[in-house]
């Protein structure tokens, strides 16, 4: 089994096949997600998180701004 979830689980997850309503889905219930030209990548741990209520936390990088 993969980290990421594949197209199939993708598309059965949001009921979407295109990427951009995959995408909007998927940014409205705030799961973490990147977009690779026209496939989403989805980790599987942000998902099983989502589905049973845990805060789902991307890290977004060094805040180098917070550093003075």
């Amino acid at each position: 089994m993969s980290e990421y979830l594949s197209n199939a689980e993708l598309h059965q997850l949001t009921g979407y096949a295109r990427s951009a309503e995959q995408t909007a889905w998927l940014k409205f219930r705030s799961i973490p997600h990147k977009q690779d030209g026209s496939r989403v990548i989805v980790s599987r741990v942000h998902v099983q998180s989502w589905l049973e209520g845990k805060p789902v936390l991307a890290r977004a990088g060094m805040n180098v701004a917070a550093i003075r």
